[in-house]
């Protein structure tokens, strides 16, 4: 059986001002009633004063069982959209609904939640495609960094595959509830079974859809390479786009190379596919020409696969990421769109901040 289990942990400073605020809240409902104002639980008679303890009491519980399970319902629904920004809005919802439900006919909280958040997802999941069927150029997940947990086990090749930037976009080929099939299967170890109560199908449905889901997926998603490889060719390259040197470009690119920037209309970017060895080394240099004053790049992880992080003096410029297959740069995604770059920008923010904390403790001790 997957496994649902989480720890909430010791109060973080961020959960007591929430539970703060949620104490706040329930006081402020509570005014107004006068002191003989009553409600019975289990058998008992609370006045206004208990009542408001008692209410209190059982937020706070919730947002303890919520917050264990938070990181991973995000992971969830991501995977889910492609968007983090989308994510977060649909684990607020879920949160919004987990205030209002009898915890009584929950007997497991983590699966309740997961069922939950896959069923936004579901439905959300037709607006967002509505969207992308406008968007401006090619459309690309955003970008999430990982190594700090935030996008749940990322421990074996396919868990780190299903969360690809390639693989999210091959997800937009499929129908919701393959994807839901895939995601649950690949990322968190679902059973059939499990996957066939979450999304409401038979077992037997269930089978079929992470079958389709499979065929659809994984036989174009690209096998993993080593490191020191795909840190070999991306230094070339960076190199040699630098240097505007189109041929050396060239030497790195596979034959069929194709690339895709996602500007989303916010930023000057092709609006489809560079296709060919050639073209595609030209595109660099240009953009080599235009954006490298000023900027310098850094290598990172994010979506579980090495990157390329061109920084700015503003923060975070663009994310690009690189698929090597045979010894070859087969493909580029190269992510601009400053909207979708504001996750992993916040995401940058928060590590800089908790370096400097870190070091100044390093420094009083």
């Amino acid at each position: 059986m997957a496994n649902e289990a989480g720890k909430s942990g010791a109060r973080t400073p961020v959960r007591a001002a929430v539970a703060a605020s949620v104490a706040a809240q329930i006081r402020s409902a509570n005014r107004g009633g006068g002191e003989h104002r009553h409600i019975v639980v289990a058998g008992r008679r609370f006045g206004r004063r208990q009542r408001a303890a008692h209410n209190e009491a059982m937020t706070l519980d919730s947002l303890d069982e919520f917050t264990a399970q938070r990181r991973r319902l995000f992971a969830v629904a991501y995977r889910m959209l492609g968007s983090a920004a989308d994510a977060e809005d649909i684990v607020q919802d879920a949160w919004l609904r987990w205030r209002g439900t009898d915890r009584a006919q929950v007997a497991n909280p983590a699966a309740f939640l997961t069922k939950m958040v896959t069923n936004l997802c579901l439905t959300a999941l037709g607006s967002a495609r509505a969207r992308r069927e406008v968007y401006v150029g090619p459309w690309l997940p955003e970008p999430v960094l990982t190594g700090g947990g935030e996008l749940g086990p990322l421990e074996t090749a396919e868990q780190r595959e299903a969360v690809s930037v390639a693989v999210l976009t091959l997800l937009e080929r499929l129908t919701p509830a393959e994807r839901a099939a895939y995601v649950l299967r690949e990322a968190f170890g679902y059973s059939h079974r499990e996957v066939a109560e979450v999304v409401g199908v038979s077992e037997a449905n269930a089978r079929q859809l992470y079958s389709r889901a499979k065929a659809g997926v994984g036989s174009r998603a690209a096998k993993p390479v080593a490191p020191e490889q795909w840190a070999e060719l991306v230094a070339k390259f960076l190199a040699a786009a630098q240097r505007g040197d189109v041929a050396g470009l060239e030497s790195v690119l596979a034959r069929e190379a194709t690339s895709w920037a996602d500007g989303g209309g916010f930023v000057n970017a092709a609006r489809n596919a560079v296709r060919g060895a050639e073209r595609v080394a030209r595109y660099f240099v240009g953009i080599a020409t235009r954006f490298a004053s000023g900027l310098r790049a850094e290598i990172g992880e994010a979506n579980g696969e090495p990157c390329v992080l061109v920084l700015g003096a503003g923060g975070l410029h663009s994310i690009l990421f690189f698929e090597v297959v045979g010894g070859e740069i087969a493909s580029i995604r190269l992510a601009l769109n400053p909207e979708k770059l504001a996750h992993a920008s916040a995401q940058l923010v928060d590590r800089a901040r908790l370096s400097q904390i870190e070091e100044l403790s390093g420094r009083e001790g």
